[in-house]
C-alpha cells in the first residue's frame, strides 16, 4: 500500500516555517491515513520522552523505512497498521494510560509532534483537560 500525505506534509511545512495555522494542520492530521509500526505482538511502537509516552507514526513508507534504519530494525517485514490521524488522537492516546501524544516523522527533515493538549488529543486524555485538573494523572 503506497501512502502519500501530501495535504500533511504542507501543513507541516508551513507551520514550521511560520506561516501555518496550527488548527488546520490538525485537522489535516486528524483526515490522513498514517502507518504505524507495531512492536511486539500487539502493541504499537511508543517511546517515553520528557514524561510522555509517544505513539510513532508515518506519512509515507519511505519515512517509516527511514526511521526502521535509524533504529537498526530491518526495515523489510517491519509490522505497522495503516490507521487514520483522527483513530490515533481520539482512540489510541487515550488508551496508553500515561499522558501522550503522537510524534510523527521523527527520523525524517520535518518531524512535527501532536501533544496531550486539548484541541489535539482527546479531551480526557488532555493534559490542560479534565483529569489535570482533578489531579487524576
Amino acid at each position: 500500500m503506497t501512502v502519500r500525505n501530501a495535504g500533511l506534509v504542507h501543513q507541516v511545512r508551513m507551520l514550521r516555517a511560520g506561516v501555518g495555522d496550527p488548527a488546520l494542520m490538525v485537522a489535516q492530521f486528524r483526515l490522513s491515513v498514517l502507518l504505524v509500526p507495531r512492536w511486539g505482538d500487539e502493541g504499537l511502537w511508543t517511546a517515553d520522552e520528557g514524561g510522555l509516552r509517544w505513539i510513532f507514526a508515518f506519512t509515507s513508507e519511505e519515512e517509516l523505512a527511514a526511521f526502521a534504519r535509524l533504529k537498526d530494525v530491518p526495515v523489510e517485514g517491519l509490522p505497522y497498521l495503516t490507521v487514520l490521524g483522527s483513530r490515533l488522537l481520539e482512540v489510541a492516546v487515550p488508551g496508553l494510560g500515561v499522558p501522550g501524544g503522537v510524534a510523527l516523522d521523527v527520523a525524517g527533515a520535518e518531524p512535527m509532534l501532536f501533544p496531550p493538549m486539548r484541541g489535539i488529543v482527546a479531551d480526557e486524555a488532555a493534559l490542560d483537560g479534565p483529569m489535570m485538573t482533578t489531579g487524576e494523572w
